[in-house]
């Protein structure tokens, strides 16, 4: 018995990288997998299908059941498609795992207009429209009375949630996947529908790219050795994520190797308060407090009633 047997899936870019580990484990725990992907280049250029028809292949081979499904995530129309084409194949839907994305990279005073909007439009949107048309799918289901034990898992960055120079249009997508993710899971919980996300650590085309990231990411010269970056290490986390008691819903963990970190959104942290407007001499005198590595009391500030 597979930790996921019976569920239907569809993962988005999965034809390399993480969401090729995504595929082949949850075939191997029993899920029946759309595998989505464009076969562009690390850019978005290009358009390839051999990545994708070669996991099927594989998991095929290994006794399973996919099909390869190569609509952009970030159409409209494509995103349905997507979704009818897991329902019309398998019968059903019950996962969506976000991973599809690109990079082009640039300090913000010399990235186009088009370097913005494509890397915002394949990540932000592109998690946008599946879930969306996934979601429509869920709803009626419940409507209809049928009981929904449905996960969605988003694919979020350390560099959107805790910042990377030189990835101003990745990085404000990826900070957008994580409120999305919290939002949604708020939305959908009513449905039957947990909603996560994930920001992993691992070699991809990505990562391999990004700014430092290079050599830092090569597997170990040492066979024996843990690959602490190997993409498989992140796929049992999503896998765990997508099965049907899983109790998870709008979180978003860090993962890299065998770590797991919950992430936390924005909070309050040091505060100053008073019973009045402040003047702009008094918040010069008070704002110090904020950075303060001692919370501030409340009521504490210079000027405060």
């Amino acid at each position: 018995m597979g930790a996921l047997d019976g569920r239907v899936a569809i993962i988005t870019g999965a034809g390399r990288g993480i969401g090729r580990e995504h595929a082949l484990l949850f075939a191997a725990e029993g899920a029946k997998v759309v595998v989505n992907d464009l076969g562009g280049a690390m850019d978005g250029s290009g358009d390839d299908r051999t990545p994708a028809q070669a996991v099927v292949e594989e998991i095929k081979a290994m006794g399973g059941e996919a099909i390869v499904n190569a609509d952009d995530v970030s159409d409209w129309e494509g995103g349905q498609r997507l979704v009818n084409a897991a329902i019309e194949a398998f019968g059903d839907l019950h996962v969506l795992v976000n991973n599809a994305g690109i990079l082009r990279d640039r300090v913000l005073v010399n990235m186009t207009e088009d370097e913005w909007d494509l890397v915002v439009k394949v990540h932000l949107k592109g998690h946008f429209v599946p879930t969306r048309w996934a979601a429509a799918y869920w709803r009626e289901q419940t409507k209809a009375g049928r009981e929904i034990k449905a996960s969605v898992i988003n694919t979020s960055s350390t560099s959107g949630l805790l910042g990377n120079p030189g990835q101003a249009n990745y990085g404000a997508a990826k900070a957008g996947i994580g409120a999305f993710t919290v939002i949604t899971a708020q939305e959908l919980g009513r449905y039957g529908v947990r909603v996560n996300a994930i920001a992993p650590a691992a070699r991809t085309r990505l990562t391999e790219a990004t700014p430092g990231l290079g050599e830092v990411v090569k597997p170990p010269s040492d066979g024996s050795t843990f690959d602490l970056w190997d993409p498989a290490n992140v796929s049992p986390l999503v896998a765990w994520l997508a099965t049907e008691d899983c109790p998870a819903t709008g979180k978003v963990y860090f993962v890299q190797g065998g770590r797991i970190a919950l992430m936390t959104n924005w909070a309050m942290a040091n505060r100053i308060e008073k019973d009045d407007r402040w003047t702009v001499d008094e918040l010069n005198q008070a704002m110090v407090e904020l950075d303060d590595p001692a919370p501030a009391e409340a009521g504490s500030a210079p000027g405060a009633d």
